[in-house]
């Protein structure tokens, strides 16, 4: 008779032990998975709280926001407002798998499941953390991250490095790059080569300024607008790493705390741009994990009835007229799509067949469900494997609403062929970060007058930056730049539709 992992719900670290052991020989024997070595670590309630303060990372730099929303989700948690999650997991090498201490023995084996091997095989083998993130450097380089704040702190004191913090935060989802280059980020290096570059860039930096008139007025020797964009590396999205490499007034420790805001960003760049995926993968290998210990009696039938009320929850899908609708639930709409490209892979159906030629009938899935986690983001993988009969049993439909057209909303895909491919496209864009994060970049500088930063905003179908919001972010821009900043909002025709000019506050200023 195969021995029980655990009898009721209490467990000890042993027990733990087991369960991981037990879910390994599962995910790697069975489902193929290929994962960073694991760490396991149990949490209280508050310290799973102070997690979320500071975005799940077991390591960071003190930050006054991050005392603010501890003290929101403890009085949330208290009130009864708000539940906590039953696990967090950290993308490094060894995977950090943080574990609440309040779980039944039932929740830590789904919890193990999910994380320490769902989240694991993806974050190790999907192709945008291979491209942007560096498991094996974050951690040193968090604990670097933590150390220089503090000297700085020590140094020039914490109002000022809050400041720079402050105003790097409100740039931070506009600090990253959405492109790879040559080079793979190596954040260990980047620790090591922190005081050498710093010197350097002084340098450069030097070179480049020296060129700018002294006066206000205009000169014969002006650098050309060909000249000077090239020499700034204009155009340039990555306002962080502009304002790192040009911001005129910036002393070198303020450059490093952007460079390491900069780093964090781009560490989690990838998740925003898998959440359907990464959650859908997690879910469905947690569920496949679960039933072979059920099938081989590792736990019993009311072990599997738990997980299985706690994962109905999780993949709940509230209706379109439903209170509680807000969109689709990534966990539900992920997991509902890792079950139909199986489906589609063992038992195809003719309108599979048309739809998905190269893996109709190839059963083998967990050959093709890798390969799909490797090579797809949320974008991509909606676009190519949501099926028409997935689309029916959600029954997806596209509404138009355009506020120019008088017609008002109107239902504008169907369940037809026609209706499919665009409720899939609309789907598959609300998922685009390229689509639906804000395209601003810095277009100019103006060397031979006021120095003014000009940026760009490019709207698409006419949704333009909240105005208050707008200035906010601007004003910390201005901050770090110390000159105006002018923002202009233009069409796709190049038409300007709203400039925004803000000044800098004096150094001085409380931040």
């Amino acid at each position: 008779m195969t021995e029980r992992l655990f009898e009721g719900a209490d467990w000890d670290f042993h027990t733990l032990q087991r369960i991981t052991d037990a879910c390994e020989e599962v995910a790697k024997n069975d489902l193929g998975l290929d994962v960073y070595p694991n760490q396991i670590e149990v949490i209280t309630a508050e310290q799973m709280l102070d997690a979320y303060s500071s975005v799940g990372m077991p390591l960071f730099y003190k930050h006054w926001s991050f005392g603010k929303q501890f003290a929101y989700h403890e009085a949330s948690y208290r009130k009864g407002l708000m539940g906590l999650a039953y696990e967090i997991v950290i993308n490094s090498s060894p995977c950090i798998s943080y574990l609440m201490e309040e779980n039944t023995a039932t929740m830590q084996t789904l919890v193990i499941a999910h994380a320490a091997f769902g989240h694991n095989h993806f974050f190790k083998n999907n192709y945008l953390f291979k491209q942007w993130t560096d498991a094996d450097g974050i951690l040193d380089y968090l604990d670097f991250a933590k150390t220089y704040v503090m000297q700085c702190e020590e140094r020039y004191g914490r109002t000022e490095v809050e400041r720079t913090l402050d105003a790097a935060h409100a740039l931070m989802s506009h600090g990253i790059d959405r492109y790879p280059g040559k080079k793979k980020l190596d954040l260990r290096a980047e620790e090591k080569r922190a005081g050498r570059r710093r010197q350097h860039e002084e340098e450069v930096f030097n070179d480049l300024w020296r060129t700018v008139p002294k006066g206000v007025a205009k000169s014969k020797s002006t650098l050309s607008l060909e000249r000077r964009r090239k020499l700034l590396g204009l155009p340039q999205e990555n306002l962080l790493y502009f304002l790192e490499k040009s911001a005129p007034r910036l002393a070198p420790w303020q450059r490093e705390l952007l460079r390491i805001v900069r780093h964090i960003a781009q560490y989690f760049y990838p998740q925003s741009q898998t959440k359907v995926m990464n959650e859908g993968t997690a879910t469905y290998v947690h569920y496949r994990i679960m039933t072979k210990l059920h099938q081989t009696g590792r736990i019993t039938d009311g072990n599997f009835l738990e997980f299985l009320q706690s994962h109905t929850n999780v993949v709940f899908q509230p209706e379109f007229d439903d209170r509680r609708f807000s969109g689709f639930n990534p966990y539900a709409l992920g997991f509902a799509m890792m079950q139909d490209i199986e489906r589609i892979v063992t038992r195809p159906e003719d309108e599979d067949r048309e739809w998905f030629p190269d893996i109709a009938g190839k059963n083998d899935v967990m050959g093709v469900l890798r390969d799909v986690w490797a090579n797809y983001r949320d974008e991509s993988f909606i676009a190519q494997f949501l099926s028409p009969k997935l689309m029916r049993q959600l029954r997806m439909f596209h509404l138009h609403d355009d506020p120019e057209e008088r017609a008002g909303i109107r239902v504008d895909a169907i369940h037809d062929e026609r209706g499919f491919r665009r409720v899939r496209r609309e789907l598959a864009r609300q998922h685009d970060v390229g689509y639906i994060d804000a395209n601003i970049e810095v277009v100019d500088v103006d060397l031979s007058g006021d120095r003014r930063l000009i940026l760009h905003h490019h709207v698409i179908k006419g949704a333009q930056l909240n105005e208050t919001d707008a200035k906010r972010v601007l004003q910390h821009l201005a901050d770090l730049w110390t000159y105006d900043v002018s923002l202009i909002e233009v069409d796709a025709n190049d038409k300007v539709l709203r400039e925004y000019v803000v000044s800098p506050r004096p150094i001085t200023a409380a931040a």
